[in-house]
């Protein structure tokens, strides 16, 4: 039967034959979606016209309309909808319009339909619009039903007029009423039992969403969005015919029903379904909503004023944040020289800048990467390495980033094995988030434990990692292993460390569940335990990751009497583990070049510099244009005689010059056989922050200055640190400086883990330098965002520091670095 039968039925029977129509629309197997709720609205439109005419026409009545509001007037009526519908008129005869009115009403309730009704003139229409938001949202979506056309157009026309011209004081009303609904009801893409319509994400947000785009301030991504809508839709029908209610919570026991309606393959492939939709109207609604606040301020500070309230000069429009990236009216987007093409690694500079600067990436700079930017090389090229851990590690604003990247498909084209877990749910009362949400809150987590281990890299890694295996079928932690091992070599981890992230993901349930299960007072327990984690080390990962993980689970998973059971059962395992003591780093033979660097400084008695660029060795990561290799960095090598000062010296004028230090190490080298003396030796990885590399006169210059102490380092830091307008970037956790229990016999060992910031080697070694120690050697890795340096330390006469010593150096430091 056709939608024109259908309607003829209806008219021809009354209100009986309208209830059999629609139960026939609604039975029929081979319409569902878009078209039955077009055809639903259609037969209902012509049954309430046939009322309406009657009526109108019995009570001689002229003047008057019905009109569909809100999602009737939208035509999307599902099967248990309700029916939104205002009685407009001009005003006339009063009981006329009342007696209409129950001609209307009283058949849709005889039928048993939920009815949502008002009966105004258009000047009260517009009034109650002004007062409730509510009401003003559904007048948006008013179409005319029957009666005089011209008050339904007259009355649409007002109310978007208002709508515009209101809108500075209305969408700041909505985007309130979006958040407050938000906070009640939950996410709809982690929920177990969602709300289709009021969760964030839901079809209240969509509809916010063509609001926004009706005051014509800003407008939401459309890409997906509309099928997002359709698919929702979709489920509410089924979720109405299954029920026989009208009802908005996909209920547990009702999932595979409504799967089943909807020919899907069971409740899970459902529940994704729904979460993929969800989380493309939340990162539409995010986007939409910035650029709403983007709007009204700039139509708030009018030119003049800003130039008054910034002294007269205008704010920078764009301030550089990493190479090709940049801030821009509080996103992050391209530089205008970013090169997306031939620069694979800049998606991942770009999040890791943004996340740091806790600031969002903007939408055209996400879309403009997906289009146009190269794969990465296998294995991974070391900066999208740290990259990849500083986003890890910046924290919460690591979630809006990633989503971001995610809402465009870069994350699967990074890490492919994500595709699995990817809005995958969790059918379990303590897991309160998607399998791909609950591994980037773990590395939320994980981010404030980063001064607990010495590999922030490896936890953070291990954090995003741990439940990969939950894609595939059998253990998750079997699979993960496998996954990991993966995954770790691909992006460019040496096999040693992938061997450590593969045991932690294997291993990541064995201290809790060991802890909360097993008698640890039986040797065989802790034993067990120390064999499957095998190092002090990974021990130290291990404990983080369980915390870590447990901690984004849920409020169930966690407590403080968990957390001393596995505080107990770490501290046995490492007395089993723990035995050697920790040597000085053996240094490798020095190279000729070095050797030469060394003689040359001893014989100018000055500093000398090289610099040398690395490059990738793969063929992969040749550029395609012209061959040449990606530069990982370049190593700085520094020779300077022996002598007091130099360690924040090169640090500060490193700094000055806007150079990253990756990697720096620091000793003492003998000269050959002959020569009386000794130079130190700086073997350093550096890279640009942003643009090209300073002439090595220029650094070999400034550090003659420095060492001279004619160049106030310290004062030309704070002068250009003044000069940059502070962001609020991330919240890190604070430093941590411990002195190495016996780590070494012939010095003291300092360790600092830090959250690295330009300067931090420069404050950290003139530090030590007014703490009358001398820096024997230095070992500095920068891990992400992370800072994870060792110095071995002693005292004038070259011994060790007695421990009271040492501990006060240590906790000097530490309160200078947290100042």
């Amino acid at each position: 039967m056709t939608s024109t039968d259908v309607t003829k039925e209806a008219e021809d029977s009354g209100p009986s034959g309208y209830a059999a129509a629609r139960l026939r629309l609604l039975t029929e197997g081979a319409r569902s979606g878009p078209p039955r709720r077009s055809a639903l609205s259609e037969l209902t439109d012509d049954w309430l016209t046939g009322l309406f005419d009657s009526g109108a026409e019995g009570l001689g009545l002229r003047g008057v309309a019905l009109v569909a509001v809100g999602g009737y007037g939208r035509g999307e009526l599902s099967p248990r909808s309700d029916l939104d519908l205002l009685l407009l008129h001009d005003g006339g005869d009063d009981k006329a319009v009342a007696a209409l009115a129950d001609r209307l009403w009283y058949p849709v309730w005889d039928l048993g339909l939920a009815l949502d009704h008002s009966v105004r003139t258009p000047a009260e229409a517009r009034k109650t619009a002004g007062e409730d938001l509510k009401v003003h949202l559904g007048l948006l979506d008013a179409r005319h039903l029957a009666g005089d056309l011209g008050l339904t157009a007259a009355l649409r026309t007002t109310i978007l007029a208002d709508w515009r011209n209101q809108a500075p004081k209305r969408l700041p009303e909505l985007q309130e009423l979006c958040a407050e609904r938000a906070e009640r009801q939950g996410e709809l893409q982690y929920l177990l039992e969602p709300d289709l319509k009021e969760a964030r994400g839901g079809l209240r947000d969509a509809t916010a969403l063509r609001a926004v785009a009706a005051s014509w301030l800003a407008d939401a991504p459309r890409e997906g969005l509309a099928e997002a809508r359709r698919r929702l839709l979709d489920v509410r029908d089924a979720l109405h015919l299954v029920t026989g209610r009208a009802t908005d919570r996909l209920a547990l026991q009702e999932q595979d029903q409504v799967a089943a309606e909807l020919g899907l393959l069971d409740a899970d492939t459902l529940l994704r379904q729904v979460y993929e939709s969800a989380r493309l109207v939340s990162y539409a609604s995010d986007v939409t909503w910035r650029e709403v606040g983007r709007v009204l301020r700039a139509r708030s500070v009018r030119p003049r004023l800003r130039a008054m309230l910034g002294g007269g000069k205008p704010a920078p429009e764009r301030s550089p944040l990493a190479e090709g990236v940049v801030e821009q009216d509080g996103e992050v987007g391209l530089a205008r020289a970013a090169r997306p093409e031939r620069d694979p690694v800049l998606p991942l500079r770009a999040a890791a800048a943004a996340a740091q600067a806790g600031l969002p990436l903007s939408l055209h700079a996400v879309r403009r990467l997906a289009a146009t930017v190269r794969p990465l090389p296998s294995p991974w090229p070391a900066e999208a390495r740290e990259q990849l851990v500083t986003l890890l590690g910046s924290g919460r604003p690591t979630v809006e980033v990633w989503e971001a990247l995610e809402a465009e498909g870069l994350i699967t084209r990074l890490l492919p094995d994500w595709e699995r877990v990817r809005c995958r749910p969790q059918r379990n009362a303590v897991h309160v988030w998607t399998v791909d949400r609950h591994l980037i809150e773990t590395a939320v987590r994980a981010a404030s434990f980063t001064r607990r281990v010495h590999r922030p890299d490896l936890l953070l890694v291990a954090a995003l990692l741990h439940d990969i295996g939950k894609g595939w079928p059998g253990d998750h932690s079997v699979a993960g292993e496998i996954i990991t091992k993966d995954v770790a070599v691909r992006i460019g981890f040496d096999h040693a460390d992938a061997a450590v992230l593969a045991t932690l993901v294997r291993h990541h349930l064995l201290l809790v569940e060991t802890a909360t299960r097993r008698d640890l007072d039986d040797p065989a327990t802790v034993r067990a335990v120390a064999e499957a984690v095998g190092s002090q080390s990974t021990l130290e990962l291990l404990h983080a990751l369980t915390e870590a993980d447990a901690l984004a689970t849920g409020p169930a998973a966690w407590s403080a009497w968990r957390g001393s059971l596995v505080a107990d059962l770490v501290g046995r395992v490492a007395a089993v583990l723990s035995g050697d003591l920790m040597e000085d780093p053996e240094a490798a033979a020095p190279t000729a070049e070095q050797e030469r660097l060394a003689l040359e400084a001893f014989r100018t008695g000055g500093p000398v510099l090289s610099l040398r660029a690395q490059t990738e060795a793969p063929a992969e990561a040749e550029d395609e244009q012209t061959g040449a290799h990606e530069p990982l960095g370049v190593e700085l090598l520094i020779a300077v005689p022996d002598q007091t000062g130099v360690l924040p010296a090169v640090a500060g004028i490193l700094a000055m010059h806007r150079l990253t230090v990756r990697t720096a190490e620091l000793r003492s080298l003998p000269l050959p056989d002959g020569v009386d003396g000794s130079a130190l030796l700086l073997d350093w990885r550096v890279a640009a922050e942003y643009g090209s590399l300073p002439q090595a006169a220029r650094l070999r210059a400034d550090l003659v200055r420095a060492l001279d102490g004619s160049l106030d380092i310290a004062a030309r830091l704070a002068e250009r640190d003044a000069a940059y307008p502070r962001r609020r970037g991330v919240i890190a956790p604070p430093p941590r400086v411990t002195v190495a229990p016996a780590a070494s016999r012939s010095a003291t060992v300092i360790e600092v883990r830090a959250q690295d910031a330009p300067g931090l080697l420069f404050r950290i070694g003139r530090a030590l330098e007014e703490a009358g120690v001398r820096v024997r050697s230095a070992h500095a890795s920068t891990l992400g965002s992370n800072a994870v340096d060792a110095f071995y330390v002693t005292g004038a006469t070259g011994a060790p520091l007695p421990e009271g010593e040492a501990v006060s150096v240590a906790r000097k430091l530490e309160e200078l670095l947290r100042g």
